[in-house]
């Protein structure tokens, strides 16, 4: 489960922009219900994205 402060990529299980492809974003909300599907807000993104859509990543790929 994902929480607040947690570094996270989109996975491959819904369609990812080139723009954030591979890009490392922070949680700054969630995890909470929208619409049925259990989503999160991240830093830098406009709504929210559904969280098993999210990789969470280790601070190791994070320095990258």
């Amino acid at each position: 489960m994902l929480s607040k402060g947690d570094k996270v990529v989109m996975n491959d299980k819904y369609y990812v922009s080139l723009k954030n492809a591979g890009k490392v974003f922070t949680v700054r909300e969630g995890p909470q219900m929208v619409c049925g599907t259990m989503c999160v807000w991240l830093e830098g993104y406009c709504g929210a994205y559904a969280a098993d859509g999210l990789t969470k990543v280790e601070e190791s790929v994070e320095q990258k």
